[in-house]
């Protein structure tokens, strides 16, 4: 795929994840995919994403930044939401937190095949002790 195709099959696979269309999930991530460096495969990504939105009802993915070659996407991903409960092991209670992750993509055939994330957890701490 060329930087272009690429971005635009990410665009695609957000907006797939921002309308929780989880049966078009498998046109996006690959049957085999590793995160953070272990083997979930769809079904397990899939589930990690559902739990996500049970934990976070309004979660909404906003691409910030954007860096894509013929194989691999870096984005920053920005979020305004309401985690109900814990989060990330904090006590955020439904509380409105702002957070960011840095998630690095690679693809095969034009999926997702591993996936690499960080997320801000400092960010929310420090959100959570200003209260």
């Amino acid at each position: 795929m060329t930087e272009s195709q690429l971005s635009q099959r990410y665009a695609a696979y957000i907006d797939c994840l921002n309308r929780q269309d989880w049966p078009a999930l498998g046109q996006f991530v690959h049957d085999d995919v590793h995160y953070n460096d272990q083997r979930i495969g769809l079904d397990g990504y899939r589930r990690m994403l559902e739990q996500d939105f049970q934990q976070i009802p309004d979660l909404r993915f906003t691409v910030e930044l954007l860096v894509a070659d013929a194989q691999r996407v870096a984005s920053r991903l920005a979020f305004t939401c309401t985690p109900v409960g814990t989060f990330m092991g904090l006590p955020v209670n439904g509380r409105t937190v702002h957070f960011t992750e840095n998630v690095f993509y690679q693809f095969r055939d034009g999926r997702i095949e591993r996936v690499w994330s960080v997320i801000d957890k400092a960010a929310i701490e420090g959100q959570l002790l200003a209260d």
